[in-house]
């Protein structure tokens, strides 16, 4: 429903006269009006139209208001309903309302108040079609991408992937490992216009050469065993994006090439001195603080800032727990109907799981509800199908073993603190007392308990 579309409105009374006066009042303001003559005209309509806002007269003869009422909440849910009746009472309007009514006039109605609950039903409806459609939109591109989530905190990841996908930008993601941070890579490129492809790469998995190599390429003859040109994967995304994962586990001397690579949008093959122009896109991504790294010259400061023009930083799930049922019910119904079976879940999965601090973040829970879908023979996940330590919920700290001896007593503390404070007073007792709060006689009997000699 878009609210510059005419709203359509079915009208439902058995008095004629009531019915056409009504239709009349709501077609000048521009409505578009249905009338139904009984409740059986009003089912019959519904069985084929969709109108925007039911307003339904209660005591009608055969099918009355309340069977009106119980039909659209059972078939078109979505279609909000107002009733009128001129036998009013609070009994009447509560028992409407427990039912599934909007609101609720009485007979004699004022034409002012019939108009002002008749838009508000209306603005009420125009947004929840708008929350549906968004709702949808939002699932539609979470089934595609994989990321699900609709808790304050991924929400603001989705605005700012939102504003940064159509431009060049260089992304900086960082988040801890089984947060996601691929999926985000992907989201940006795929909502991007970008038409080249995207590539992938973990920098942690492969050493310095092998990683050079598949960056840049090299040429026939660069090294032993290079038997043919190779294409780097900076030119076989030209046009797209490269995602460089745990960028972090670089060395000095790759970063360096990287660095030049977003500078001059060049690179050379190994065994080249010949630079290729290539258009892409950068977006790395590290689990590590890279701050921490440029403070302790693990990684090149110049790269860094040219990479964290836009950062996204991705909160654990421990951080968004509000969204691991929805997360549940994702992976549930992603591995069931791999595994050809119906499952249910037990609601106190939902309770436990929720308990639980997911060092491995989405990851993590993702392989524990394979897992359990895996060895589920009753059709009905419960805590038992989960591995024990997450059964186990949240682990306190143990207490520390303390050696007694490692501490001052409370009468050496005060032995210690009583000289602090004549050697500041210059052994003067009457302002070691004031300082210390007491008269000089007790004073003199702690010196004696402790046997400090007065000087």
């Amino acid at each position: 429903m878009n609210q510059d579309e005419t709203h359509t409105i079915l009208v439902v009374d058995d008095d004629r006269s009531a019915l056409e006066s009504l239709a009349e009042v709501l077609q000048n303001e521009g409505y578009a009006v249905r009338q139904a003559k009984s409740g059986t005209d009003a089912l019959e309509i519904l069985g084929s139209e969709t109108p925007d806002l039911v307003l339904t007269d209660l005591r009608m003869r055969q099918v009355d208001g309340m069977k009106v009422l119980e039909t659209v909440r059972s078939t078109q849910p979505e279609i909000l309903l107002i009733v009128m009746t001129a036998f009013a009472s609070m009994e009447t309007a509560i028992e409407a309302i427990r039912r599934g009514a909007y609101d609720y006039i009485s007979k004699p109605f004022k034409l002012d108040h019939v108009r002002l609950v008749v838009r508000r039903a209306l603005e009420q409806a125009t947004l929840r079609q708008e929350n549906r459609q968004l709702r949808s939109a939002i699932e539609e591109r979470q089934t595609e991408t994989g990321i699900i989530g609709r808790s304050p905190e991924m929400v603001e990841v989705y605005k700012l992937i939102a504003r940064v996908a159509p431009l060049p930008t260089t992304v900086l993601i960082q988040g801890e490992s089984g947060t996601g941070k691929e999926m985000v890579a992907r989201l940006i490129h795929k909502t991007s216009d970008r038409p080249g492809p995207f590539k992938a790469i973990n920098c942690g998995a492969l050493t310095e050469t092998l990683l050079e190599s598949e960056l840049f390429g090299y040429v026939k003859g660069a090294f032993t065993g290079a038997t043919t040109n190779k294409v780097g994967l900076f030119e076989a995304a030209h046009g797209g994006t490269v995602f460089l994962d745990e960028i972090s586990n670089t060395t000095p001397a790759l970063q360096m090439k990287l660095l030049r690579v977003l500078e001059e949008r060049e690179v050379l093959r190994v065994g080249s001195t010949e630079p290729i122009h290539v258009d892409v896109r950068i977006i790395a991504a590290t689990n590590q603080p890279l701050e921490e790294l440029v403070r302790t010259h693990a990684f090149r400061e110049d790269l860094f800032y040219r990479l964290k023009i836009v950062t996204i930083d991705l909160p654990p799930l421990r951080q968004r727990r509000g969204d691991i049922p929805l997360l549940l019910d994702h992976f549930v119904r992603r591995y069931a109907a791999a595994s050809s079976k119906t499952i249910a879940i037990h609601e106190s999965v939902y309770s436990m799981l929720s308990q639980y601090d997911w060092p491995g973040n989405v990851r993590e829970l993702e392989n524990a509800v394979e897992r359990a879908i895996a060895l589920n023979s009753s059709g009905v996940l419960t805590p038992e199908d989960f591995p024990e330590e997450i059964r186990q919920g949240p682990i306190s700290a143990s207490p520390m073993v303390v050696d007694p001896r490692s501490f001052p007593t409370l009468a050496e503390k005060e032995k210690e603190y009583i000289l602090e404070v004549l050697k500041a007073t210059g052994q003067n007792a009457s302002r070691a007392a004031e300082i210390l709060d007491i008269d000089r006689r007790t004073l003199y009997r702690i010196l004696e308990r402790h046997g400090i000699r007065r000087g």
